[in-house]
């Protein structure tokens, strides 16, 4: 019988404000846990009508965004642009520079709600061209090993389903559960990966603790899988298990730039601001989203979903 890890630290996300008036839950990227490589930042965020990411640069990273609630349009500087509706997801790599603007929309005016996980890249693949995948929610395996446990395997291996392969550079598993009361899950992880969990509803016990609401928990890296059961009575445990492989590198961060050393955010900002060395494209751009989503620009991406590019050219 293989050992389940420990866990190394958990504590509750608050709420913060980010981008222009969104709200988020971050619990990767905060005082508790500044990075927990490769993972950089995690947002559970709720955008109301008139907030959002507007036009913003990033370098050295990849991101990975879950919708649940709501509709989230993208548009990048090269002119590509799409929407992901609940479910959905996108994967995209930054590499040497990408500049896009990702706006809220709803239809019945109510909050946006998701999931964005910034994933460091490997210092060989930092400069690497940007590109970006849609992930549909139809294209997400749904697996359900008994009458109490759901996973949808965005990315990885659970219950002997499988996810589609090469949705991102850096190596990295996503499961997303909902658990009824009563019920219990086991999910392997990869020895050299570290791995986490955000509860995005219900409670949840793991190894004798009980995990809140809002809570987000990482793992020793002691043990080859993760297990945990729902209290008898209590509300559906609905929670995200992520996990990815620990890269042995320096992380020099300074907002969206992610690279390896000073010298390297220097000259991320000189690329920058003079638009070279990957970001040509930004100069004088700006999104048709930045200032907000209208009902017509909505409808016409609406009209397009499973048309859109999957890389940035």
């Amino acid at each position: 019988m293989s050992k389940s890890r420990t866990i190394f630290k958990s504590f509750y996300a608050a709420e913060q404000g980010e981008g222009a008036g969104a709200i988020v839950r971050r619990s990767i990227g905060v005082r508790q846990m500044r990075n927990f490589t490769p993972f950089l930042m995690l947002d559970h965020f709720n955008v109301s009508k008139g907030a959002g990411f507007p036009d913003h640069p990033h370098r050295g990273q990849e991101t990975i965004t879950l919708l649940m609630k709501g509709f989230m349009l993208h548009e990048d500087f090269t002119g590509a642009s799409g929407i992901l509706r609940p479910g959905d997801l996108q994967f995209m790599t930054a590499g040497k520079g990408a500049m896009h603007s990702e706006m809220p929309y709803s239809p019945d005016g109510q909050a946006v709600e998701g999931l964005q996980l910034w994933v460091d890249l490997p210092k060989d693949l930092k400069y690497s061209e940007p590109r970006y995948r849609d992930l549909r929610s139809e294209e997400i395996p749904v697996i359900k090993p008994n009458e109490k446990v759901t996973v949808k395997v965005i990315s990885g291996r659970s219950y002997g389903a499988e996810s589609m392969k090469n949705l991102a550079y850096t190596p990295v598993v996503y499961y997303d559960f909902t658990i009824k009361a009563g019920g219990a899950f086991e999910q392997d992880v990869p020895e050299d990966f570290n791995a986490f969990i955000y509860l995005l509803d219900g409670s949840l016990e793991l190894n004798g603790e009980s995990l809140q609401k809002f809570s987000a928990t990482f793992f020793n890296r002691d043990g080859k899988n993760i297990k945990g059961t729902v209290p008898d009575g209590s509300h559906d445990a609905h929670f995200v298990l992520i996990a990815g492989k620990v890269l042995d590198q320096p992380v020099v961060q300074y907002g969206p730039f992610v690279v390896c050393s000073k010298d390297e955010v220097y000259q991320t900002f000189e690329d920058y601001q003079e638009a070279k060395n990957g970001f040509e494209r930004s100069k004088n751009w700006h999104s048709k989203i930045g200032n907000g989503v209208t009902k017509e620009i909505f409808n016409d991406l609406i009209s397009k979903v499973g048309g859109t590019s999957e890389k940035m050219h």
